[in-house]
């Protein structure tokens, strides 16, 4: 069985399934109550954040020739000990060719999130929540945050590949994915494996707010291709991805 949250929904309670587990899958209601236990009305803006994945960008970067993801990028800092994350200027995304060996060892550049979707009340949550958990992980110190909105699309000639890398870490330290929507897909299963490549657990995310935590120093992870349940219909799937990870001095 997946590593549920049983005894609450808040950072601390997460933080700590994180620091048994090293991931855990969070069903839906219990991600809108740890949102809510940081915001009330922390889905005010629901429907715009959600409607803003249709307007992502094809990802042109990608060395497999695939056309298949569209996404948009924001980068944010937090100063220890606060929940208050700043965006900062807009800069590419870089990952070395040590944790994204098809896309990896270029500076790509997205993108930014819109800025009425970046503020919005759903996004600061969702980012808050992690920061919680990061912030309880790694006490005393400031984060950097990297926002990434995915859009996977599943075409009738081919599958979608959420993780087209492969199982693999992302050089951070602490991975919160949140789904938004799934329309007309099927698998997209996440799968958590060992440093050692281990199969450790897999579960789907399928209906909004479920979420996958993960710590990226201690798991792998990988989600497995889409493919479209009607192939006369468009399909799917979108995710909120955001990462933390320990400020450089």
């Amino acid at each position: 069985m997946p590593a549920h949250i049983t005894h609450g929904d808040d950072p601390h309670a997460l933080a700590e399934c994180i620091a048994t587990h090293d991931f855990c899958f969070l069903p839906a209601d219990h991600t809108k109550n740890g949102l809510a236990s940081l915001e009330a009305g922390w889905n005010s803006d629901w429907e715009r954040f959600a409607a803003s994945w249709g307007s992502l960008e094809r990802d042109t970067y990608m060395a497999d020739g695939g056309r298949y993801r569209r996404r948009r990028y924001a980068v944010l800092s937090a100063p220890a000990d606060s929940l208050d994350a700043v965006l900062e200027a807009h800069q590419p995304h870089y990952q070395s060719l040590d944790y994204n060996n098809l896309n990896g060892g270029v500076a790509r550049h997205f993108a930014p999130i819109a800025p009425e979707v970046m503020q919005g009340a759903t996004m600061q949550t969702a980012i808050r929540l992690g920061l919680g958990v990061f912030q309880r992980l790694h006490p005393g110190t400031a984060a950097h945050i990297e926002v990434h909105q995915f859009r996977i699309e599943a075409l009738p000639d081919g599958a979608g590949k959420p993780t087209p890398e492969g199982v693999h870490r992302d050089g951070v330290d602490f991975v919160l994915v949140m789904m938004v929507r799934r329309e007309n897909v099927e698998s997209g299963t996440t799968e958590i494996f060992s440093p050692e490549g281990d199969p450790l657990d897999s579960f789907t995310l399928t209906a909004p707010c479920d979420a996958a935590l993960v710590n990226d120093q201690r798991a792998l992870h990988g989600v497995t291709p889409i493919h479209p349940l009607d192939p006369s219909k468009p399909a799917w799937r979108d995710v909120l991805v955001v990462t933390y990870r320990r400020a450089m001095r």
